[in-house]
């Protein structure tokens, strides 16, 4: 039930009316294995792209806006708009990831 949540950045849905549920929220916080770790500490000597990182970025997200999609199912939300994202950084080697926005429910 929450596949079929549609998940926007914008403010209104065209062609849509809507009535308000509330906020909603899909959080996540993710780390990598020690030896992805290490690669990482290596890259950062070097430079460049640390694509374990930005993968696990990417997982985060995906993570995120799934956890934000069943939290409006629950709510019985058709939809969320003005869907952002936040992050942070815990210690050294974890990522937190936020998708927050507005649960709304169609108007008939």
């Amino acid at each position: 039930m929450s596949d079929k949540v549609l998940v926007v950045t914008t403010e209104s849905i065209p062609g849509k009316e809507y009535e308000v549920i509330g906020e909603v929220f899909g959080l996540t916080t993710q780390s990598k294995n020690v030896i992805k770790n290490i690669g990482a500490s290596l890259k950062n000597i070097v430079g460049g792209e640390i694509k374990a990182y930005t993968e696990m970025m990417a997982e985060s997200r995906d993570t995120a806006i799934d956890r934000l999609r069943e939290n409006a199912a629950s709510m019985g939300a058709d939809a969320v708009v003005m869907m952002r994202f936040d992050s942070g950084s815990i210690g050294q080697d974890m990522q937190s990831v936020a998708a927050y926005g507005t649960a709304v429910r169609y108007i008939k």
